[in-house]
């Protein structure tokens, strides 16, 4: 691989030399966009922190009911780059009187608002399993692809996305209400 497509692929730099020459190529060929829409043509519906906060419950009450409860779930335009960061998971402590009251919060960058749902259901995914995993082992991963056993794929095509965002601007547009 070139040194000039290192940069191009900076999301994808982890992968396997023979991905990342596929990827060059369909970007070369011009049908990178293409790919994408072939897999993921729709985006999701999920636009306010209400219907997010929603659907990560959901998510988390099929495959994680006893795990620690969610106070907060919302987009946030402080998540800029996504390069460093797609979403965050925090555990607030706050003194209330003589109590110490402990909550979660997780946060995703608000450039999944306009995005297919499988990107979506990676980042919650991701996030949630935070809840249980805070380091990203063995278990972590493994507990991803037990919520959604297409984790990995969807974090790959995430990855093509971003490089696409990158080099060509958004794919996918805001749905009219």
């Amino acid at each position: 691989m070139k040194k000039s497509n290192m940069k191009t692929l900076k999301y994808l730099n982890s992968y396997d030399a023979k991905l990342q020459a596929q990827i060059q190529m369909l970007i070369e060929q011009d049908k990178l966009g293409d790919y994408l829409l072939s897999h993921y043509k729709d985006t999701h519906n999920y636009t306010s922190d209400k219907s997010l906060y929603t659907y990560v419950m959901e998510v988390k009450n099929e495959h994680m009911k006893s795990s620690s409860p969610v106070a907060k779930v919302m987009y946030d335009t402080k998540i800029r780059d996504v390069s460093a960061a797609l979403g965050t998971h925090t555990f607030v402590s706050r003194v209330q009187g003589a109590k110490l009251k402990a909550k979660h919060e997780i946060r995703i960058s608000h450039v999944f608002k306009n995005m297919p749902e499988a990107f979506l259901k990676m980042i919650v995914t991701h996030e949630l399993a935070h809840l249980k995993v805070k380091e990203h082992n063995k278990a972590f991963y493994k507990l991803c692809t037990y919520i959604e056993p297409d984790y990995h794929q969807f974090e790959f095509d995430l990855r093509v996305y971003l490089t696409y965002k990158d080099l060509f601007g958004a794919l996918y547009t805001k749905k009219s209400n």
